[in-house]
């Protein structure tokens, strides 16, 4: 009798799933075993409540799974379908959506933000007119980094943020250096609702969510606290991880911070990336959005990362990075109570994801960790040739 030797955890993700001799020759097989034992190992010994991880290889989950509790002290278990807060992996559906538009002439990449914007101004009026819209997905605005995230935490309203942009003066030129943003990247969806017509969270869910099956995405607060089947946030404290209420503050910067979704969901996002949904993220669309625009080199002093990247850069919604070697396509995120990462290597068509409801520096350790393994085992093959 044929048993399958992956569980099946939904109609929707056994569809997904390799057949049984596609597993057993996958190269990535050994990697992604071992990947499960450190993921579970890892979370346990920083007490994480909760967290899912998932490999993909091509078009198809290689390995698939999840730990722990939605909640601390809880009886619910994560599962694959369990929601959490992307936080700033939501730039990824942000930086393809408007590469959709520009695509379609909806608007241009070197179009002014204030043809869009008209009130919108820093102290040196020449200087607000050269921030175009490639500049904002981009992250090369020349403002300060996250400049204003400290009013946004403290949950004023956006409303009242934008007009202290006029107060600034710009550290560089825009398109000269790295100058990562939240809410000035999310200046694009006033942009992509004038040029639309349509409401920016219904856009994401017809162009992205809907045509590949995400079923449980979505974006914004009220959509997420409606889902029964979500993850509550956990933050560190000096006594071990404390549940706290969903804060709404960065949901008011929807490209940014804006996505929810389940494990279950990102193995599709992976899937599109890796180039398998045409219709829905063209081949142009791939390559665009991973073109290495400014360079970030803070990226290369990451604690846990400083020992294999080369080089980084942003794209349009994505990091670009030099992995010993081999382009890695990466985004990682961390809002009150929940942390994220997904990254892809389009050549070796492998990608992976983690979502955890506590915010914990062990996402960053086990992703390069992850990563190391593969690009070793590369190296490893390619010596044998």
């Amino acid at each position: 009798m044929f048993r399958s030797p992956v569980p099946l955890i939904t109609l929707t993700l056994f569809s997904l799933l390799f057949s049984i001799s596609g597993e057993a020759k996958s190269q990535y097989q050994g990697i992604s075993d071992d990947f499960k034992t450190l993921f579970h190992s890892k979370l346990k010994k920083n007490k994480v409540p909760g967290g899912a991880f998932v490999i993909i290889e091509d078009d198809a989950i290689l390995k698939l799974s999840t730990y722990g509790k939605r909640e601390k002290g809880g009886k619910l278990n994560v599962n694959s379908n369990t929601v959490f807060r992307l936080a700033s992996v939501s730039k990824t559906f942000a930086g393809s959506l408007a590469t959709m538009l520009v695509h379609e002439n909806r608007f241009h990449w070197d179009d002014p933000l204030t043809d869009y914007m008209p009130d919108f101004s820093l102290a040196d009026p020449v200087a607000s007119r050269q921030i175009n819209l490639g500049h904002l997905i981009g992250q090369s605005t020349g403002l300060m980094p996250n400049s204003y995230d400290n009013i946004l935490n403290a949950n004023r309203k956006l409303e009242k943020i934008i007009p202290k942009f006029s107060k600034l003066e710009p550290m560089c030129s825009p398109g000269k250096c790295y100058s990562y943003q939240n809410i000035a990247f999310s200046f694009i969806q006033p942009v992509i609702e004038q040029q639309t017509g349509s409401d920016y969270a219904d856009l994401v869910t017809k162009r992205i969510f809907t045509p590949l099956k995400m079923t449980s995405a979505s974006v914004g607060m009220d959509k997420f606290l409606a889902t029964d089947n979500r993850a509550k946030p956990h933050i560190k404290t000096r006594s071990g991880f404390k549940k706290v209420k969903v804060k709404p503050n960065y949901y008011q910067v929807e490209p940014a911070a804006g996505v929810n979704a389940s494990i279950l969901d990102i193995s599709k996002w992976l899937i599109a990336n890796l180039g398998n949904n045409p219709d829905v993220l063209s081949p142009r669309l791939l390559a665009e959005i991973k073109t290495p625009g400014v360079r970030t080199s803070k990226e290369l002093r990451r604690r846990a990362w400083k020992n294999y990247l080369n080089n980084a850069h942003y794209g349009k919604g994505w990091r670009v990075y030099d992995f010993e070697g081999e382009e890695l396509v990466y985004h990682a995120g961390w809002v009150a109570g929940y942390v994220a990462e997904v990254a892809y290597s389009p050549r070796l068509k492998i990608g992976m994801a983690m979502l955890l409801n506590g915010e914990s520096r062990v996402i960053g350790e086990l992703g390069a960790s992850f990563w190391h393994s593969v690009m070793k085992q590369q190296a490893t093959l390619t010596a044998k040739k």
